[in-house]
């Protein structure tokens, strides 16, 4: 039985072609995208048997980790998303649609909006959040506690470094 994985075999066919070159961070790099690629589906088919794509779940994730009155104005959505406020609006459309959101005038600034958690987004946001930690806990199951400890501290220096915001 081999430990390797798909990524070995690039990196190695590599290091046969240039074996002058340190490929480390090739395995790394592409193991990470490798998992992006294998746990972004898995955690898709969670959010979309509560009706909702991955950056309509964020949102509402976004509005109930703010606590009491679960409200937000867009452009703290957009800035806490890291997003653009034309994408901003465009998911909010599909929310307010779908009735997990609502927007009302802010009494303390009637040129904006403040968007609001509705019952039913409360609801959906707290069913999917459930079921999406279950799902991404049984995807990592293979990692001991340790080693998912080590990993997240090492993928948050990897991400500091990377993107500090």
């Amino acid at each position: 039985m081999t430990d390797e994985d798909a990524v070995d075999a690039v990196v190695s066919a590599w290091h046969r072609e240039r074996p002058d070159l340190d490929l480390t961070a090739i395995g790394v790099a592409g193991r990470l995208g490798r998992l992006s690629l294998v746990l972004g589906p898995a955690q898709e088919r969670v959010f979309g048997k509560y009706g909702l794509q991955r950056g309509e779940f964020d949102v509402l994730a976004a509005l109930r980790r703010s606590g009491p009155p679960y409200t937000l104005i867009p452009s703290e959505l957009s800035a806490t998303l890291m997003m653009s406020r034309a994408g901003m609006t465009s998911r909010l459309d599909r929310l307010e649609k779908a009735g997990f959101v609502e927007r009302a005038l802010d009494p303390n600034d009637r040129r904006s909006f403040r968007i609001r958690l509705t019952d039913k987004g409360f609801e959906a946001v707290d069913a999917a959040m459930t079921e999406h930690t279950a799902n991404v806990s049984e995807l990592l199951s293979s990692l001991s506690g340790k080693e998912l400890g080590l990993l997240d501290d090492v993928l948050r220096k990897l991400l500091r470094m990377l993107d500090p915001a």
